[in-house]
């Protein structure tokens, strides 16, 4: 599994099926509206308190990443050289399958069958857990929602939230059923109390935090100047994670790069408030290579592409990758709230993943992602939610012209041939005219034949019983 979820359907199929779970509405809606609520404050406070307010606070987080972008490959070569520097080794992968093959022979060298990982994307985009499994090395969740999700058999459903859309009993009986299968089972009077569930978590996770040799991170930001890397978190297990194993595994998209320690800045200001609705993350863990004595003492960093040097060459869409994986425009979505992230079919689901994953795997050639630019109404939420500024309804529209390109030549789609008839009527007041005798049949056909999928979702018009031309005529142009 990479960028999309193997055997998925297409979104307009998974939408709708998503759509008639009642549950699953009822779940997203209260989260997403908590979200947004506790966003909403920490962002008027921002307006009260900052020279130009939230919006001068977007503006230099989307310049921090850009600087980084229109240099990409010098700061890259510099993260490198900083990393190795303070005693880290750094591995390139062009590729998903390159990478989980670097992390397998890293993990099996130090005589290792399994690993503890911190929450990261990333990972679950290259499908990590997967590829460690068929080496056979168990890849442990330590993040309580991944967790829930990776107990549940589950895929995740939100960029910061992947368990979001599960409630508070169905998390229980999956403690229940499945905690004992991998571990340290759940206590038999276990209770959806967020705390009993939380508690309960902590408890199976401390024998794999305490015995594992080996933790994979991601990172949220790598700072070329100083070869540092943070992951911001809210629970601990992260720096659990990234403190207490032997050797510590960072894959991080080549993307995540800022140039100077000054960057960081207006990213971290941003973030939490963005995604969790706070002024700071709890927990901001960040490490530079090897310290002796203190942490892992092997420090390994693969720096991944997997298509991001494909979406930095798109002059439109270049700017997505100033993503910090907030999941603002997630929570601010009419489509997303609706249907969750599984109908997106990626672990970059909501108005994001509409326009990431065309972007690292190029259109034309999976109706899986060829569907994804349509999943939005282009009502400009995103944009106003995102803390960095991307136009995600610009490019939507962009994507949306690439796809068509894409197709064009070969056999003429239904719609197609719909839109090439309608152009050669209305291209001529003559043949508009005579057209007009069969707009009853026109009608008809636009519903059952040209545009099932269009007319599906929308309304036609019935048939005047009286053309405007007729009119016209019969009434002597209005009586003028």
């Amino acid at each position: 599994m990479s960028a999309t979820f193997v055997g998925m359907p297409p979104f307009p199929a998974a939408a709708r099926e998503k759509l008639a779970d009642a549950q699953l509405r009822r779940n997203l809606a209260h989260a997403t509206s908590t979200i947004r609520a506790r966003r909403a404050a920490l962002v008027a406070e921002v307006e009260a308190s900052v020279d130009g307010g939230w919006e001068a606070l977007r503006v230099a987080g989307a310049e921090a990443k850009d600087t980084a972008l229109r240099s990409l490959d010098r700061q890259l070569l510099r993260l490198e050289e900083t990393l190795t520097a303070n005693g880290a080794t750094v591995h390139w992968a062009r590729d998903a399958a390159q990478a989980n093959a670097i992390v397998a022979a890293l993990v099996r060298a130090h005589g290792a069958d399994e690993v503890i990982k911190v929450k990261s994307m990333v990972t679950q985009e290259i499908g990590l857990n997967e590829a460690l499994a068929a080496e056979g090395i168990a890849a442990w969740e330590t993040d309580l929602a991944e967790l829930i999700v990776q107990l549940g058999d589950d895929l995740p459903s939100h960029i910061l939230v992947p368990a979001i859309h599960r409630n508070r009993a169905e998390i229980r009986e999956i403690f229940l059923r499945a905690m004992g299968e991998v571990g340290r089972g759940a206590p038999a009077d276990l209770t959806d109390a967020p705390a009993v569930l939380a508690a309960a978590a902590r408890e199976h996770l401390r024998e794999k935090f305490l015995r594992a040799r080996v933790g994979v991170s991601g990172a949220n930001f790598a700072v070329a100047e100083t070869g540092t890397l943070v992951v911001v978190e809210s629970e601990g297990n992260g720096r659990m994670c990234l403190t207490l194993p032997e050797v510590l595994i960072s894959v991080v998209g080549i993307e995540k790069v800022v140039a100077t320690w000054d960057d960081l800045d207006p990213l971290l200001r941003l973030l939490p408030r963005s995604s969790t609705g706070e002024r700071m993350n709890p927990y901001t863990s960040m490490w530079s290579g090897v310290t002796p004595g203190d942490g892992p003492r092997e420090v390994h960093v693969v720096l991944l592409d997997n298509g991001r040097t494909r979406a930095l060459a798109d002059e439109v869409g270049r700017q997505a990758l100033r993503c910090i994986r907030c999941s603002a425009c997630l929570n601010v979505c009419p489509v997303y709230e609706r249907t969750g992230g599984h109908a997106y079919g990626s672990v970059y689901p909501g108005p994001i993943g509409a326009i990431l994953n065309p972007l690292l795997r190029g259109v034309g050639h999976s109706d899986q992602i060829d569907a994804l630019p349509y999943a939005s109404t282009l009502c400009g939420a995103c944009f106003e939610a995102c803390p960095v500024r991307i136009d995600i309804p610009r490019i939507l529209v962009d994507q949306r012209a690439k796809i068509v390109d894409a197709h064009r030549g070969g056999l003429p789609t239904p719609e197609a041939v719909a839109m090439r008839t309608a152009a050669t009527g209305l291209g001529s007041a003559r043949r508009l005219a005579g057209g007009e005798r069969f707009t009853r049949l026109g009608l008809w056909f636009a519903r059952r034949v040209g545009a099932p999928a269009w007319t599906s979702a929308r309304d036609l018009p019935p048939a005047p019983a009286e053309s405007f031309r007729r009119w016209w005529k019969r009434t002597d142009g209005g009586r003028r």
